[in-house]
């Protein structure tokens, strides 16, 4: 057997060596990135998928490929519930996971609009027959019941069939959030700033933060949504200001702040996402997730309207509210229609007003030599959307500030 025979290899020069060690460790660096990639992706997914809910109604389109927006509008409810299983006694004990938090989201079509309708927890509405995946219990249909008993009876598909209900807005798209969820995701993002017109120290919900913008997060930011006696009017419609106030401020950090481009917080925000959220089965894939934020991301600031569903002070107890039917008819046969709208003047919800008084101007292309201003804009509805009197909020592009409990 012949023996092989080795040539006399050359001595590798520094820097030679230097860059085969680079290339080896780029290699090494390129593998493992893919593979950290894709395992958390995988994690992610399996995460979701395993917490999944079916809320029935029809099948949305799948996802385009390539990870882009989605062709068309939707519409998506998102639930904050209170007294989950992994939450506690921290926040008081409850016979039931309550609902307490009811966000309905729209995109119109051609992705220029988009409409969030908070829907107060003591509305008292009429509730459909709900069935309960995870018991197998079938619940009657009731009249005249608290909004925020719809998770009690059948879980988040149950909410969807509530708001459907009273809006006839299909919904393809749900998720609930407990508390836990809301310190996770604004940890994630490098906490929300808020604004204050006074110092506020509530002992109900742990609030204590001066005047002023303050930068919340963990316990601090929960406090903020949660809280409702130090605010306003102490009523659950103030603390709805509040919370739209967060999620401007949420929206105006994420475009301004790099989020969407950068990976530690986007895998942060995905993770606490996919660890904290029970999503409809239509929402989850990754790739449906991404998909519904490339279809708001290019929507303009100025033209994503917080709302308030239309209520009024419920006749047999003046702490519940109820539907304004009229107002709320006009509000939703716009969002069907995707028909834009604008807010009245001074719409903010009680215990809110926009900071320094005044709104910002709307993003308009400075006028050219000889030609009119961009408030002298033709009365179209495709210019300039009719305004919907009664109604209360704020669009992301507003700073609101909260007021101090008025007594």
């Amino acid at each position: 057997m012949n023996q092989m025979r080795h040539g006399r290899q050359k001595t590798p020069s520094a820097i030679g060596s230097v860059l085969r060690f680079l290339g080896v460790a780029l290699a090494v660096v390129a593998i493992s990135s893919v593979a950290v990639v894709a395992y958390a992706v995988t994690n992610i997914t399996t995460t979701i998928s395993d917490n999944a809910v079916d809320i029935g109604g029809a099948t949305p389109p799948p996802p385009p490929p390539f990870l882009g927006a989605f062709d068309g509008g939707f519409n998506m409810l998102i639930v904050g519930t209170d007294n989950d299983a992994n939450q506690g006694e921290d926040y008081g004990e409850r016979d039931a996971t309550l609902n307490d938090v009811n966000i309905l989201l729209h995109v119109s079509a051609n992705h220029q609009d988009a409409v969030v309708v908070s829907f107060p927890r003591d509305l008292v509405i009429a509730h459909p027959e709900c069935h309960d995946p995870k018991t197998d219990e079938y619940f009657d249909a009731m009249s005249a019941q608290p909004l925020n008993e719809a998770f009690s009876r059948g879980g988040l598909g149950c909410v969807v069939d509530t708001i459907t209900n009273l809006t006839t807005v299909p919904i393809q798209y749900a998720a609930a959030t407990s508390f836990n969820g809301v310190i996770e995701m604004t940890n994630a993002v490098g906490g929300v700033e808020v604004c204050l017109v006074d110092p506020i120290s509530d002992p109900d919900s742990g609030l204590d933060l001066p005047a002023g913008l303050s930068t919340v997060e963990g316990q601090t930011a929960l406090a903020f949504l949660r809280n409702r006696h130090g605010v306003g009017d102490g009523s659950d419609l103030s603390r709805i200001g509040s919370q739209q106030q967060y999620l401007s401020s949420l929206l105006r950090k994420i475009r301004s702040d790099s989020t969407l481009s950068d990976p530690t917080k986007l895998y942060g925000l995905a993770t606490a996402a996919s660890q904290n959220i029970i999503p409809s089965t239509s929402l989850q894939g990754i790739d449906s997730m991404v998909s519904l934020a490339l279809t708001l991301k290019d929507v303009d600031l100025g033209k994503i309207v917080f709302v308030q569903y239309p209520v009024s002070a419920y006749v047999e107890d003046p702490n519940k509210v109820q539907p304004v039917y009229s107002l709320a008819e006009e509000l939703f046969s716009r969002v069907l229609a995707d028909q834009p709208f604008t807010l009245p003047a001074d719409s903010t919800a009680p215990g809110s007003t926009i900071a320094g008084g005044d709104t910002p101007p709307t993003e308009a292309p400075p006028a050219t030599d000889g030609a009119p201003p961009a408030t002298d804009a033709p009365t179209d509805i495709a210019e300039t959307p009719d305004v919907i009197e009664g109604l209360k909020g704020q669009t992301a592009a507003e700073q609101t500030c909260s007021s101090a409990f008025s007594g």
